[in-house]
C-alpha cells in the first residue's frame, strides 16, 4: 500500500504543479480578462506554484526517506504520507487498501 500511495501522490503533485504553472501563466498574462487585479493574480500564481512545489518536496525529502524505518521516524513518515494523501481519498486512482490486506 505504501509504495502505491507514494506513486499516487507523486502523480497527483506533479499534476498539481503543472496545473498551477499553466494557470499562473494564463492569469498573469491577461488578468483583466478573468476579472482579477494584476497584483492579486501575481500573488495567487506564486502561492499556487509554491504550494504544489512544497507538497512535492515534502513528500520526496521528508516523508519517503523515512518510510519503512523503525520506531517513531517510520510511524511519523507513514502518518505524514496518509495526511498528504487525505485530500485525494475520493480520487478514482486512490490506492485503497484491499480487504484482508495487511498494507
Amino acid at each position: 500500500m505504501t509504495d502505491a500511495l507514494v506513486a499516487f501522490l507523486r502523480a497527483r503533485f506533479a499534476e498539481e504543479l503543472e496545473k498551477a504553472r499553466f494557470a499562473s501563466g494564463t492569469v498573469t498574462r491577461d488578468p483583466e480578462r478573468f476579472g482579477v487585479d494584476p497584483e492579486d493574480a501575481e500573488k495567487h500564481a506564486r502561492f499556487s506554484v509554491a504550494t504544489a512545489e512544497v507538497h512535492l518536496t515534502l513528500l520526496e525529502d521528508t516523508v519517503i526517506p523515512h518510510l519503512g524505518a523503525g520506531g517513531a521516524a517510520g510511524r511519523t513518515a507513514e502518518y505524514q504520507l496518509r495526511l498528504l494523501a487525505a485530500p485525494y481519498v475520493e480520487h478514482n486512482d486512490y490506492p485503497h487498501e484491499q480487504p484482508g490486506s495487511l498494507a
